[in-house]
């Protein structure tokens, strides 16, 4: 597809997330930050409760993950499942959006952790040129 092609196919979008004020760019922020992504793609494993995913996303803290997960419920990525048990239950898990969605991170997930050696020899050379570290 060349460049006027691109255009006209954004043209024909009724979303643009390079333009300001669409929706469509607070719903890539949710899913594209550091949280989000790991949220996202720790549920693609399966539903889980809110301990378990804190677990599995290692380093997040309570609140940043209970924001995450109210903004992926919020843009229809995740479901909340309160069951009325003692102590309460409450599970988490990827609807058809959100797997969809975690599909396509995982991939790149993936294919970021299979580069990292070139990514760490990178960093040493620009670390080496730039006198940084």
């Amino acid at each position: 597809m060349d460049r006027t092609q691109e255009r006209t196919a954004e043209q024909e979008l009724p979303y643009n997330v390079f333009a300001r004020a669409c929706p469509s760019r607070g719903t890539l922020e949710h899913v594209t930050g550091r949280w989000g992504a790991l949220t996202l793609g720790a549920l693609h494993e399966g539903p889980l409760r809110f301990n378990e995913l804190r677990r599995r996303v290692d380093g997040v803290s309570e609140k940043m993950l209970s924001q995450t997960l109210h903004a992926l419920e919020r843009d229809g990525l995740v479901d909340r499942e309160a069951q009325p048990t003692n102590p309460p239950r409450v599970d988490y898990e990827l609807t058809p959006l959100g797997r969809g969605v975690a599909e396509r991170l995982l991939a790149l997930i993936h294919f970021v952790e299979g580069e990292m050696d070139g990514v760490l020899s990178a960093r040493d050379r620009y670390d080496a040129i730039r006198g940084t570290r």
